[in-house]
């Protein structure tokens, strides 16, 4: 089935553009969350008189998230985990402890898109990588520290 996407699909695509997907996915995923349109041909017609405004939107979004990337480089958190001998923490540090203290300091970010570096098993300084955008990652610097 030919759609129109109306929003942007991690693996999919982004807004505006005709994709082929199974009818299925169509059908139970994409249609009823107003995620895409059937691709016939008054909505193409009116993709083409509505391109100017989605570029402007995608333009958009992409300056917020560009602007979200560039105060989550500023801010550095500290993980506070219990240390036994050679300074080797107990368990580890994950994706959800950092989006935790990301959002006590007021930037919403979810687990899924925080990628960690190999495994955090030592107390020291590490960078995971955030990503917010098709086209955007951070990178937040983070401090496991004994507690």
């Amino acid at each position: 089935m030919k759609l129109i996407l109306k929003e942007d699909v991690p693996s999919l695509g982004t807004i505006g553009t005709i994709v082929t997907v199974k009818d299925g996915y169509a059908r139970n995923y994409l249609l009823p969350r107003d995620l895409a349109v059937p691709a016939n041909e008054s909505n193409q017609k009116q993709l083409e008189h509505q391109k100017r405004v989605l570029a402007a939107r995608r333009e958009k979004v992409l300056g917020e998230v560009k602007a979200l990337a560039s105060k989550i480089e500023k801010v550095s958190v500290e993980v506070a985990k219990q240390v036994g001998e050679d300074e080797r923490i107990f368990g580890s540090v994950t994706a959800a402890e950092l989006a935790e203290l990301l959002e006590a300091k007021g930037h919403s970010v979810s687990k899924k898109d925080i990628k960690m570096p190999e495994d955090v098993k030592k107390v020291g300084v590490y960078t995971a990588e955030v990503r917010l955008h098709s086209e955007v990652t951070a990178k937040l610097k983070f401090w496991v520290v004994s507690q």
